[in-house]
């Protein structure tokens, strides 16, 4: 009987440790939301000011709160919420980034995703030079997109102004440097067309790449995407003044 009783007041001490770690040990962390992009969030409209939508990729998402900053209280600035991607997502989304009210001013690029490499079986950022590498959207499908998304931009009424592609530097990753030149002289030929104003980043920013862009990347610093969004909301007053909607 004794034996019995210590056997089990060992067991309930066992136990009854077991139970305490338990307690005692840390919770999992859980793992958070990602926190989301503030350049990538709706606002709400000021009923008084007109309405700006920009529509363009990681470059745009880059100078959007700079260029709201710049424009605050002159007009609505709103981004599409998303990258903008290549052309062909362009043709994929445009009624929805487009939504129902209508625009005052439509500020506009694709280039840097259509321009870029891909895999034999599409992987992203491929080496130009490897077998089987394609550019996402060749110049030609490139003109033919571009000429439909600005036909449905210009159903819109806004006052539309094409964004020249950013220059790619020496040994960015899934691109050639220099490819940006070719696409922007087939969207200059497109706007030209059809009497759309141009705000050159390209020429803005080439100069200055030593101090605005990111070493080896299509990608602009902080103080880089600010810089651009001086140019940005500049394009867009002129264009607003012209409508007779600055404030």
């Amino acid at each position: 009987m004794p034996s019995r009783l210590v056997c089990l007041l060992l067991v309930s001490l066992i136990f009854a440790g077991t139970l305490g770690a338990q307690e005692k040990s840390p919770a999992k962390k859980k793992r958070g939301k990602r926190k989301a992009n503030p350049a990538l969030q709706a606002i709400d409209d000021d009923p008084k000011l007109p309405r700006v939508l920009l529509i363009g990729d990681s470059i745009s998402i880059g100078y959007t709160l700079p260029t709201r900053e710049l424009l605050a209280g002159k007009a609505n600035v709103h981004p599409i919420l998303t990258n903008g991607g290549p052309t062909t997502r362009g043709l994929e989304q445009i009624d929805r980034w487009l939504g129902e009210k209508p625009w005052d001013v439509i500020h506009f690029n694709w280039g840097l995703h259509d321009l870029k490499y891909m895999g034999p079986n599409n992987e992203n950022l491929a080496d130009p030079a490897a077998a089987g590498s394609h550019q996402q959207v060749p110049p030609a499908e490139y003109e033919k997109n571009l000429r439909k998304l600005v036909a449905r931009l210009q159903e819109t009424g806004a006052t539309l102004i094409w964004c020249s592609t950013t220059p790619v530097p020496e040994g960015a990753n899934g691109r050639i440097a220099g490819d940006a030149v070719e696409y922007n002289e087939i969207a200059a030929k497109v706007m030209e067309e059809n009497y759309i104003a141009v705000d050159d980043l390209y020429t803005f920013a080439k100069p200055r790449l030593k101090e605005i862009q990111l070493p080896a990347n299509v990608h602009f610093s902080k103080p880089g995407s600010k810089a651009l969004a001086e140019q940005v909301a500049g394009s867009i007053e002129k264009a607003l003044e012209k409508r007779g909607k600055s404030r």
